[in-house]
């Protein structure tokens, strides 16, 4: 399998972002620098809109993700519920 991964700027408004994707991929690798962070992970990667709108209590669009967005490898499938990077 291939690593995809993304990454985001480190700030208040990625934290629950983060924190919603790693605990939607168990096998996901966090990797925090200074100002950004990246999570890997193997073969594919999915961010639910429902697990980031718990986390932050409030309706949330996955297009805001692009104003942190920093860089992502992988595929992209998109939809209204979720975010999946993979290689297909």
């Amino acid at each position: 399998m291939s690593t995809v991964f993304i990454a985001f700027q480190t700030n208040d408004d990625t934290r629950p972002i983060i924190e919603a994707i790693l605990a939607d991929n168990p096998h996901a690798v966090l990797d925090e620098q200074p100002a950004m962070v990246k999570i890997n992970a193997e073969g594919q990667l999915v961010i639910k809109r429902a697990t980031i709108e718990e986390l932050i209590g409030r309706d949330f669009d996955l297009q805001e993700l692009q104003i942190n967005l920093i860089t992502l490898s992988g595929h992209l499938d998109e939809d209204d519920d979720q975010f999946t990077l993979a290689w297909k």
